[in-house]
């Protein structure tokens, strides 16, 4: 099989075409990262949405994790020579739950497809928000609505290249069923008239896919010089760089707690600050994940040249307010500090 993929790869005929791999089988190899890919082929990280995932439903140990995913998971990718566009980037596909149902569900639900629920996968790294299936009680469906937020904006704001299942934006569901293949009805098909019924989900998802076509900095090409999470990005494990390397050239981005210069990588930590320097023209871009069950208040880097920082989005705000217009955001009234609530996303742009 190598010899096969390295003709595809170096095949004249394919030079132009986008080659990506999913990265494991039937059989149980996984080849996230080490996939032989001849400087050509591309991967479905798995690794990304099993992180993110955990992250995001509030597991411990995840903010060094996260940092490296967000950085376009230099771990994988460049000791092979590949960029961060080798990182097909994912929360949902085909297989598996959508994302109203990664939210809805912690088990899955196939008994349609006639084996006893016994198919599909077991360990779907998911969460229902306190209620399994579908709720009517506000405080989970505020829950659920929010946390769907929370990964569209780390999925869009992420190195690398995104891949949205189709339907995730509408809020599609399969209720429950992490299998559907086999099923022939609305349990698999798309209802297309969620586009109307989920219309600020649509919206949100749309603004952030704007707004990264807008910021070259969110699709680099190259990895940072220091790109990964953890004690390799903070140095002793407690202080992250101010976006110079040893070598003092800009590395363009820097890693923050809810204090400046003091990520916590630590078990307990469910929350983490990336800042993407300004740099050939763009905005600063300072990214806020916090998924903890409790607010928490970061501090902002003072911006120079009387630039202010500007809110894009607030998982943590009704619509419209969740996501503004590209280009309109509102400045902040205070501009040290941003306080943002539990298992809440903030996205600000300094200009």
């Amino acid at each position: 099989m190598p010899k096969l993929l390295e003709v595809i790869a170096s095949d004249p005929v394919m030079a132009d075409v986008k080659l990506i791999a999913e990265a494991w089988d039937a059989a149980g190899l996984y080849q996230v990262g080490s996939f032989p890919s001849w400087g050509r082929w591309a991967e479905w990280n798995g690794k990304f949405r099993d992180e993110v995932r955990r992250f995001v439903k509030g597991d411990g140990g995840m903010a060094s994790l996260l940092a490296t995913r967000l950085s376009g998971s230099p771990d994988l990718y460049q000791t092979s020579g590949r960029e961060p566009w080798h990182s097909i980037n994912f929360l949902t596909s085909h297989d598996g739950f959508t994302l109203e149902d990664l939210v809805s569900y912690n088990d899955k639900h196939n008994w349609e497809n006639g084996e006893a629920n016994t198919d599909g996968h077991g360990d779907n790294l998911s969460w229902n928000c306190g209620e399994e299936g579908p709720s009517s009680k506000p405080e989970v469906v505020a829950l659920r609505r929010r946390q769907v937020r929370n990964f569209m904006t780390l999925l869009l704001l992420s190195q690398g290249v995104p891949m949205i299942q189709g339907g995730d934006e509408l809020g599609r569901t399969q209720r429950g069923n992490n299998n559907a293949y086999c099923l022939d009805n609305e349990v698999s098909w798309l209802d297309w008239t969620l586009g109307e019924k989920n219309a600020d989900l649509l919206r949100f998802v749309s603004r952030l896919i704007r707004f990264r076509k807008a910021h070259p900095s969110l699709r680099r090409r190259t990895f940072f010089e220091d790109a990964g999470g953890g004690e390799d990005a903070a140095g002793d494990g407690d202080e992250a760089g101010d976006g110079d390397d040893a070598g003092g050239r800009p590395s363009g981005l820097a890693w923050h707690g809810t204090r400046l210069g003091k990520p916590d990588w630590g078990w307990e930590s469910r929350s983490l600050a990336m800042h993407l320097l300004a740099n050939d023209g763009d905005d600063d871009i300072y990214l806020i994940a916090n998924a903890h069950w409790e607010p928490h208040v970061f501090e902002l880097p003072p911006l120079p040249g009387g630039r202010s920082w500007r809110r894009f989005v607030d998982t943590g705000l009704e619509p419209p307010e969740d996501a503004l217009e590209p280009g309109a955001e509102s400045v902040l009234s205070a501009q040290p500090s941003y306080r943002v609530g539990p298992r809440s996303t903030v996205v600000l742009v300094g200009r």
